[in-house]
């Protein structure tokens, strides 16, 4: 399989999680805000993401299990596909004002669906791509995702005012039907290595066991917390600060899709060229720089000044998430590919979304500009921990890496 189809068959996986995600991340938020929802009861939401946080806890079941007939990795992201375009289509007949209680309960149950789905699409780009493809294929995943996020979050928020909620879903369960295309077409290739059949805690310590892995899982914990802590806030900042919709979707979803999607591409790029090591130093210094900048837009806001950081913020975050993705790939074992990523996945998951919890209780105690100000400390002190992650007793397949 070419290198270029891969690519776009990871593309569409990661676009269909980000699609739905977008919109419960990025748009909900907003509309809750318009209804004068409280700061504090907004962050919180941010918990029905809890399933990622979880999903390790089951990955090792989708290494274990699979058809062979159907594809070990396939056999498990066809119904999972299936599964979310119908929840979108349920959610597409509620009302969002007189049922809240019901749209939460389907963001966590949509959140479910895409975390699974998450765990055996890890496990087919894992097996599908060579090491000098991981950066590519990194920066591809990244864009897909994000670029799902900002078409559900931003361009959807844009068109809100047009389709409404049911015109909205109704799109999105359309989209996620397109993007299921090239997996239905992809012939899945057996395994050459036996799927691991240890207990799930045995293997959970024995991957924890390994070289370095402590000191990497600490990494993972801290690299994007301060972005999410800081940027936890910024769709409230946007509606307090008077921006209508059709201006936060905007700035969100025209400006974002672009510089999010180069972001994540020259990301992937980039690490294959300066190393693992230097790219998350560089691209976490990036994204500390461009959160600095949203403590200026709260203090002078500007409808110029939140495009070009929004725009700014979108391309940072996407370089350093593809780099610190890449190096999660290279700390995988040879038939428990899902598993040994998503654990890493989860450990980022469960820092920022805690980071994203807390963040509306920041912004309500400190004001704005002192919250991001304090997102962007966290986010500078976290990259002292970058050369304790690459310490010398990594796995032997980044050792090259160390040195640069």
């Amino acid at each position: 399989m070419s290198t270029l189809a891969k690519l776009g068959l990871l593309g569409t996986l990661y676009l269909s999680q980000g699609l739905p995600f977008g919109f419960f991340t990025q748009a909900l938020p907003v509309l809750m805000r318009k209804q004068d929802i409280a700061l504090p009861a907004i962050g919180l939401v941010s918990l029905l993401a809890l399933p990622w946080a979880l999903k390790f806890l089951w990955a090792p079941v989708l290494d274990r299990h699979g058809s062979a007939r159907v594809g070990r990795r396939r056999s498990w992201i066809l119904p999972l596909q299936a599964s979310a375009i119908a929840l979108m289509l349920a959610v597409a007949a509620l009302n969002p004002q007189t049922q809240l209680p019901l749209v939460l309960a389907a963001v966590l149950l949509a959140n479910l669906v895409a975390a699974t789905q998450d765990i055996a699409s890890d496990g087919l780009a894992v097996s599908l791509l060579a090491p000098h493809e991981r950066g590519r294929g990194n920066g591809v995943q990244v864009a897909g995702y994000r670029v799902g996020m900002i078409l559900g979050g931003g361009v959807l928020l844009l068109t809100f005012d047009w389709f409404g909620w049911r015109g909205t879903f109704l799109a999105i369960a359309a989209a996620l039907a397109l993007a299921s295309l090239p997996i239905l077409r992809h012939q899945e290739a057996p395994r050459s290595e036996p799927a691991t059949r240890a207990p799930t805690l045995t293997h959970w310590r024995s991957f924890a066991r390994l070289p370095g892995m402590s000191r990497w899982l600490v990494l993972l914990l801290v690299y994007k917390l301060g972005d999410a802590f800081g940027t936890g806030m910024l769709r409230p900042l946007l509606v307090d600060l008077g921006f209508d919709l059709a201006d936060i979707g905007g700035v969100l979803g025209l400006g974002g899709f672009t510089t999010g999607l180069i972001g994540a591409l020259l990301g992937g790029y980039a690490v294959e060229r300066i190393g693992r090591k230097r790219a998350l130093l560089a691209f976490g210094l990036l994204q500390a720089m461009s959160l600095a900048c949203f403590t200026v837009v709260a203090l002078q806001p500007s409808y110029g000044a939140v495009l070009v950081v929004s725009l700014i913020e979108h391309l940072t975050s996407g370089m350093a998430t593809a780099a610190l993705f890449t190096a999660m790939m290279d700390r995988t074992r040879p038939g428990s590919e899902a598993s040994d990523y998503t654990v890493q996945a989860s450990a980022v998951v469960i820092a920022t979304g805690a980071a994203s919890a807390l963040s509306g209780f920041s912004a309500e105690a400190l004001g704005y500009p002192t919250h991001f100000g304090l997102g962007t400390l966290l986010a500078v002190a976290a990259l002292a921990w970058v050369p304790r992650g690459f310490g010398a007793r990594d796995l032997p397949v980044l050792r090259a890496e160390v040195a640069r």
